[in-house]
């Protein structure tokens, strides 16, 4: 139990900082986030969970995968915003068109390991 709430506690501290960090500088906030920081935390509690060297490759070849739709969110949030819709319409939007590439993206993947 005490590992689970190391991993959360971790988890949760990276995330603040990267918010504390962003208010003082969004570039340094901003070069923070972009480290796969929580790839490589998901890569170690893996490792460290199950001593499995092949899901710990399979987690990151899918991860790989699946980084391409996620730039879909960071094209459309700033021009949304920049084209004048809230903040919370830009961030809707943006999610919904993320979630269709993951959606997409996963269907693809699919596809190309069946055959």
């Amino acid at each position: 139990m005490i590992y689970v709430i190391l991993k959360v506690a971790l988890s949760a501290i990276l995330i603040v900082a990267i918010s504390e960090v962003a208010k003082r500088s969004s570039v340094f906030g901003a070069l923070i986030a972009s480290l796969p920081l929580t790839s490589l935390l998901a890569l170690i509690w893996l490792y460290l969970d199950t001593g499995d060297s092949q899901k710990v490759g399979a987690l990151a070849s899918d991860i790989l995968w699946l980084v391409i739709p996620s730039l879909l969110f960071f094209i459309a949030l700033p021009v949304l915003l920049k084209g004048g819709l809230s903040f919370w319409w830009s961030l809707l939007f943006a999610s919904l068109l993320t979630i269709a590439g993951y959606g997409l993206t996963t269907w693809i993947i699919s596809r190309l390991s069946k055959g």
